[in-house]
């Protein structure tokens, strides 16, 4: 990537605050790039990004294909322009209550967040673009844990920690959701039409546990899982550690 691709496209990040970059010479140009990132994130909601062309983009503005690079340098920029635009989607209220239930407000923002936007579980976030809502939210972050007692690297941690939870969980959720559309098939009817074969290799006898274990479960989800449940579950369990740590290192 070029250099000047980088301060571009950093640039267009903080369009708002910088202002927008000129773009090349040639005709005026017809739309805004607010404009040309709204359609990226309509495109991307509805296909996913594996699917996701400047092209398509270009069609859905009704412009040339080559118009699109007077806007933004490339395919990789114009992502990075709409993973930080749907980051601003959020209402980042000012943090009230214990430190608890400030951690869980940060999962559950993007467990939201990921439903909304399934493309997102899609980014390569090893070196994310640095935009004005991206720092907003990893400000709004920190604040939720500010003066609980964690250092300024566990704060860092916890912010991770609990991003990578959100993520993971929201992943399974979506993955089932799209399973189910595919396959024209709820998770009942998918064991009905298993069971007669899995009950004549799997034997209570010698699957006593997971036979057990598997049966309440089934009744109680009427699904192979319950992701919800699992995010809920998960995200309780990650917090009671969180505040062990802290009221061990106060004792």
């Amino acid at each position: 990537m070029e250099k000047a691709d980088v301060d571009r496209t950093l640039t267009l990040l903080w369009r708002r605050t910088l202002g927008v970059p000129q773009g090349s010479r040639g005709p005026r140009q017809r739309v805004s790039v607010d404009e040309v990132v709204a359609a990226a994130v309509a495109v991307a909601d509805e296909e996913g990004l594996p699917a996701f062309s400047m092209r398509k983009v270009a069609d859905r503005l009704g412009i040339k294909l080559m118009s699109i690079y007077t806007y933004v340098p490339g395919r990789a920029e114009l992502i990075g322009l709409m993973v930080d635009e749907v980051y601003g989607e959020a209402d980042l209220t000012p943090h009230t209550g214990p430190v608890r239930e400030r951690m869980a407000t940060v999962a559950r923002l993007l467990w939201d967040e990921y439903h909304r936007h399934p493309w997102l579980l899609q980014i390569d976030e090893t070196r994310p673009w640095i935009g004005p809502n991206g720092s907003d939210r990893y400000e709004w972050q920190l604040a939720a844990i500010e003066g609980a007692g964690f250092t300024d690297l566990e704060m860092d941690q916890v912010v991770t920690l609990l991003s990578g939870f959100a993520a993971s969980s929201a992943r399974l959720s979506i993955d089932s959701r799209r399973t189910e559309q595919r396959s024209g098939i709820t998770d009942a009817q998918w064991w009905e039409v298993n069971a007669a074969v899995l009950e004549r290799v799997m034997p209570p006898d010698r699957y006593p546990l997971s036979g057990r274990v598997g049966t309440v479960a089934g009744k109680e989800y009427n699904a192979v899982a319950d992701p919800g449940r699992s995010f809920r579950f998960g995200l309780d369990r990650l917090l009671d550690g969180l505040e062990l740590m802290l009221e061990q290192r106060g004792d």
